[in-house]
C-alpha cells in the first residue's frame, strides 16, 4: 500500500530500484492528472503522506498496459546506457513529430558519468547524499508535479503518445536496441505553437540523479498560477530522443 523508502541506499542496485519506483510514480502523476486513462487504469498508493495513483496494466485500456511496458523495459536500462526518456504527446497519429507536450526524465551517475567502466563492481557514489534528502527531494518532485499539472490548460480530447530514448554514446553499441524500440528516423520534435520549457526539479540518490522537465504549449500556462513558477519550475532547455518505439 505503500511506495517505501529504502532505510539506507548502500548499494546500486538499491539506487536503481528506487529511480525506477519514483519513475513509476511520476509517470503515474503525470497521466492520471492530464486525464490520459480513465480510473481503472490506477491503483492507490502512498509515498510518504502524499496520496498518489500508480498506473497499472488494465485489460480495458491497451494504451495503459502498453505505458507500463515501455517504461519497465526502458528502465532496466538506467545502470548501463540510458541517459534519458521522453514520454512525448501529440495529437496527429499521422504525424508524431510534431507534439503539444513531452515529458524529459534524465538520468545522471554520479560516478564519473559515462566514463565509467560499467562492469565494474565497486563503483564510486557519492555518500554526502543520505537517504533523508532522496526522499524529501523524492516527496518535493511529486508534489511540484501536482501543482503545475493543475495549473495546466488540459490536453485535447484524443492525445497519441510515443516513446524516446536517449544514450550515452561512448558506452552505447553502435547497434544497439532495447526490445520494442528502433532507431529514430527523425530526431527533431516541432510544437505547433510557441513552447514553454520548464525544469521541474531533481532527485538525487549516492549513485544516481533523476531530473524531470516538461515541455508545454506557452498558451496552456498562460491561464495557470504564476507562482509556481518561483516554487522552483524553472525554465530550461529540451533535449531529443535518438531511439522510439517500433510500431
Amino acid at each position: 500500500s505503500a511506495v517505501v523508502f529504502p532505510k539506507i541506499i548502500a548499494t546500486e542496485q538499491q539506487s536503481l530500484m528506487l529511480v525506477k519506483r519514483l519513475l513509476a510514480v511520476a509517470v503515474s502523476c503525470i497521466t492520471y492528472l492530464r486525464g490520459i486513462f480513465p480510473e481503472s487504469s490506477y491503483g492507490t498508493r502512498y509515498l510518504d503522506d502524499v496520496c498518489v495513483k500508480i498506473l497499472r496494466e488494465d485489460k480495458n485500456c491497451p494504451g495503459s498496459t502498453q505505458l507500463v511496458k515501455w517504461y519497465v523495459g526502458s528502465s532496466t536500462q538506467v545502470l548501463s546506457v540510458l541517459r534519458g526518456s521522453l514520454l512525448v504527446v501529440y495529437t496527429h497519429p499521422e504525424d508524431p513529430q510534431t507534439v503539444t507536450e513531452c515529458y524529459h526524465f534524465k538520468f545522471k551517475y554520479t560516478h564519473k558519468g559515462p566514463l565509467l567502466d560499467f562492469s565494474s563492481k565497486d563503483k564510486e557514489c557519492d555518500s554526502t547524499i543520505s537517504c533523508a534528502d532522496t526522499k524529501k527531494a523524492s516527496v518535493l518532485l511529486i508534489r511540484k508535479i501536482y501543482v503545475l499539472m493543475q495549473n495546466l490548460s488540459p490536453l485535447p480530447n484524443d492525445v497519441c503518445l510515443t516513446m524516446k530514448l536517449l544514450y550515452y554514446d561512448e558506452v552505447t553499441p553502435p547497434d544497439y536496441q532495447p526490445p520494442g524500440f528502433k532507431e529514430a528516423e527523425y530526431e527533431g520534435l516541432l510544437f505547433n505553437e510557441e513552447p514553454m520549457y520548464l525544469n521541474v526539479g531533481e532527485v538525487p540518490t549516492p549513485f544516481h540523479t533523476l531530473k524531470l522537465k516538461i515541455t508545454t504549449e506557452k498558451q496552456r500556462m498562460e491561464n495557470g498560477d504564476k507562482t509556481i513558477l518561483q516554487q522552483g519550475v524553472t525554465a530550461g532547455p529540451l533535449q531529443v530522443g535518438t531511439e522510439e518505439l517500433e510500431e
